[in-house]
């Protein structure tokens, strides 16, 4: 397999994971408010289901893409709450139904992207591989918020390794949503996926490290956790002030979640 098919059908495992939590539903469960304020369970799925739309559009058709995101540029929240409002009216089969079919689609265009060609993304053209790693952070992020709402813990795998690497490749991102200048320094990340495989980045004599859990990382890199209740790691001034503003999406950072919101992780 390659690198790119071995994501995909990892970000195809993750929808059939969240997939399942959320199928066996009722319809009132659906409009239980999740931890993202204003979000019920309902608009997470929406969410996702414009967002594997969009990155379908990106692989497939460069200027439906640029029709969909025409508004994203000047106002990125209120262009994603505009998406939201086509799905307001579906019902939660209608829901799935849609999702499940974005989710097929997004794989076999990102699939068929011809080798070493870029696709239209928000800010910058993208490799396919990349933009999938961005959708398992989405169904990772937004999963969490439904698995939060339901109060369940979802397992989690060494799928994670994708998600590690899409948050060292968008280290900056959590200057630049808070208008601030990245430092250029370069960090050594040492994470451990949950089947105790160390995977690590960066250089090995860097003076700034972050160490931890890939399951804690990601849930502070994609702001379901506060750094407080995360079993993740800083050494170095610049890596200590990295975790207060760890962020791998771009748009605003949102509130986050707050110290002891949530039962700590993995201490």
């Amino acid at each position: 397999m390659t690198e790119l098919e071995v994501v995909l059908d990892d970000l195809t495992a993750d929808g059939e994971q969240l997939d399942r939590l959320v199928s066996g539903l009722d319809p009132d469960q659906w409009n239980l408010p999740t931890p993202a304020p204003g979000w019920t369970i309902h608009n997470q799925v929406a969410h996702l289901t414009f967002i594997f739309r969009l990155a379908t559009a990106a692989a497939t058709d460069a200027a439906r893409f640029e029709a969909m995101t025409a508004g994203a540029q000047q106002n990125f929240d209120g262009a994603v709450n505009a998406a939201l409002k086509d799905y307001d009216d579906d019902t939660p089969d209608t829901l799935l139904a849609r999702w499940r079919a974005e989710r097929a689609a997004v794989v076999k265009g990102l699939a068929a992207v011809p080798p070493g060609n870029t696709v239209p993304w928000l800010v910058n053209p993208l490799p396919p591989i990349v933009l999938a790693c961005a959708g398992i952070m989405e169904q990772f992020a937004h999963g969490q918020d439904i698995a939060d709402a339901l109060g369940v813990t979802l397992e989690r795998t060494d799928r994670l390794r994708h998600l590690v690497v899409f948050a060292v490749l968008t280290q900056d991102f959590g200057y630049l949503s808070r208008g601030l200048t990245p430092p250029g320094v370069q960090f050594r990340f040492e994470i451990t996926g949950p089947s105790g495989e160390l995977w690590a980045y960066g250089p090995e004599d860097a003076e700034n490290r972050i160490a931890g859990p890939a399951t804690d990382f990601c849930l502070l890199v994609t702001r379901r956790r506060h750094r407080d209740d995360v079993a993740v790691t800083a050494t170095g001034a610049e890596a200590d002030r990295w975790l207060d503003i760890a962020q791998c999406y771009r748009g605003p950072a949102g509130a986050g979640r707050q110290p002891g919101q949530f039962l700590p992780v993995s201490h």
